[in-house]
């Protein structure tokens, strides 16, 4: 069984970092083989280039810039986002590689007549976790929750229909204690155990 931990904070002493860490370890002591895609350790690239876009639906669509990460999300049968919530959102990097990664041919098949047909249908479990330093009454009341909202509605129904899917999310970080972090660290590893 193999899980791509897709993670997207550029600080590598950061809580996302940390609960990549601890995921991985976790799913590793399971017995499952991790590939670690640290987006911006790996200097992915997140624009879409015009030439992209223009020729984004067209039949035989090359997307040759990000063959690599659609080979990693085709040997994948699980799949965790990692990241933080800024201005009620993934960072930018994140928002890149669903607009780059995701692409035809690789995570959907498009025929106009038909719309999406999805074809990472191999993995079935897609779950998020992200920290936000708003408090969950914001995220989830105010924001619309989204992380769901972007991955569990935005992304999961198109490439990955019936994979099960989770949010976990760290709320208040900016007031978060030393314990209050190690607790979530520690929901994580429990969490992941039914992964």
């Amino acid at each position: 069984m193999r899980a791509l931990i897709v993670l997207a904070h550029p600080l590598a002493d950061s809580f996302a970092h940390a609960a990549a860490a601890r995921v991985q370890a976790t799913l590793e002591q399971r017995g499952m083989e991790i590939d670690l895609l640290d987006l911006y350790a790996e200097d992915f690239d997140p624009r879409l280039t015009a030439a992209e876009r223009r020729a984004y639906f067209a039949p035989g669509f090359d997307a040759a810039d990000c063959t690599p990460y659609g080979r990693r999300l085709q040997a994948a049968q699980k799949l965790v986002f990692i990241f933080p919530q800024w201005w009620f959102g993934a960072p930018a990097i994140l928002k890149g590689f669903f607009d780059r990664a995701l692409a035809p041919g690789v995570a959907f098949a498009y025929q106009k007549e038909r719309g999406l047909t999805p074809l990472l249908t191999h993995i079935d479990a897609l779950w998020a976790v992200s920290s936000t330093g708003s408090p969950w009454w914001v995220t989830s009341l105010i924001a619309g929750d989204p992380a769901r909202r972007d991955i569990a509605r935005g992304v999961k129904p198109w490439i990955c229909p019936k994979a099960s899917f989770r949010s976990l999310t760290l709320h208040s970080m900016d007031a978060m204690t030393r314990e209050r972090g190690a607790r979530f660290l520690d929901r994580l590893e429990r969490e992941f155990q039914r992964f």
